[in-house]
C-alpha cells in the first residue's frame, strides 16, 4: 500500500472509531477493533494485535461514566501500531510511548466535551424557534470537534512523528525503556483487577482460579481457556434456567390445587 494512503487511513481509522462510538457504534472504539484495522493499513496484523489486544486489558474497568474522561485507548493502540511498523520500535517500546498519549488526550476530551456544552445549548435553542435546519448544521460543529480530538494528534505524530519519535527512543537510557516496558506489562493486570471489582468474584471465585491454572500451569492458549470458561457459563446458566422453571412449575401447581379446594 503507498505510503500516503497508508497515512490518510491511520489518520481516519481513530477519528471515525471515536465518532461511531458516540453514534450508532458499527465498530466500536475498543483497541481491538480500531487495532485490527490498523493492523490491515499498517500490514503487521501479528504486531498490532499484540498491541491491541495489551491496550484491551489495560482498558478493562475503565469506562467515562457520567460524562467523565477516560485515555483513550483505541488511539493510544493506533499510534503504538503505527510507530511499531515505521520506526521498527518494538511492541513493548511502542506501547510505552503510545500510552501518554492516550492520557494526554483526555485533555483533548475534556475540552471537546466542554465546547459542545455550547453548541448544545445553541441547538436546543434553535429547536425551541423550530429552526431545524439551523439546528441540523451546528450539530455538525459538535461532530467535527469530536473528529479533531483524534485527528490533532494523529497529524502531528503522521507529520513529525516518525523520526522524532525514532530519535526519542535512541535517546532514552535502556533502563528507562526497560522500565516502561515493565510499567507496560503491570497495566493490563491492573485492568483485569478493577474489572474484577465490578463482578461477582467472591460468587465464582473458583471459575477464577481454575482459569488461572489452565493458563499458568497448563499453558493452554487463551482461546482454550475462553472456550472452557464459555462451556462452564453456558452449563451454569442452563441449570439454573432449568431450576427456575422447575420451581416456577411447582408454585403454579399449588395455587392450580388451592384454587381448584376453593
Amino acid at each position: 500500500m503507498p505510503t500516503l494512503l497508508q497515512n490518510i487511513l491511520i489518520i481516519l481509522i481513530p477519528m471515525v472509531a471515536l465518532v461511531d462510538n458516540r453514534g450508532i457504534t458499527i465498530i466500536n472504539h475498543w483497541p481491538v477493533t480500531v487495532g485490527l484495522l490498523a493492523g490491515l493499513v499498517m500490514g503487521d496484523m501479528a504486531a498490532a494485535m499484540q498491541i491491541a489486544g495489551t491496550f484491551q486489558l489495560m482498558s478493562l474497568g475503565v469506562a467515562a461514566l457520567g460524562g467523565s474522561s477516560v485515555p483513550d485507548y483505541a488511539l493510544a493502540t493506533v499510534v503504538a501500531i503505527y510507530l511499531n511498523a515505521r520506526t521498527g520500535a518494538d511492541i513493548g517500546t511502542a506501547i510505552a510511548v503510545g500510552l501518554p498519549v492516550g492520557i494526554l488526550a483526555i485533555n483533548l476530551d475534556i475540552l471537546t466535551r466542554t465546547l459542545n456544552s455550547f453548541i448544545s445549548a445553541k441547538s436546543r435553542k434553535y429547536l425551541e424557534e423550530n429552526e431545524f435546519q439551523k439546528m441540523q448544521n451546528i450539530n455538525f460543529v459538535s461532530v467535527f470537534m469530536v473528529l479533531m480530538q483524534a485527528f490533532i494528534p494523529m497529524i502531528l505524530l503522521v507529520l513529525f512523528g516518525p523520526a522524532a519519535i525514532e530519535a526519542v527512543i535512541n535517546w532514552i537510557p535502556e533502563w528507562v525503556t526497560n522500565g516502561l516496558n515493565i510499567a507496560g506489562g503491570m497495566l493490563p493486570v491492573v485492568g483485569v483487577a478493577m474489572l474484577m471489582r465490578y463482578m461477582p468474584t467472591k460468587r465464582y471465585l473458583w471459575a477464577v482460579i481454575v482459569g488461572f491454572v489452565l493458563a499458568a500451569y497448563l499453558h493452554l492458549p487463551i482461546l482454550a481457556v475462553s472456550l472452557i470458561g464459555f462451556a462452564i457459563a453456558y452449563y451454569t446458566y442452563m441449570k439454573l434456567s432449568t431450576e427456575r422453571l422447575s420451581a416456577a412449575g411447582s408454585a403454579s401447581q399449588i395455587d392450580e390445587g388451592y384454587d381448584f379446594d376453593e
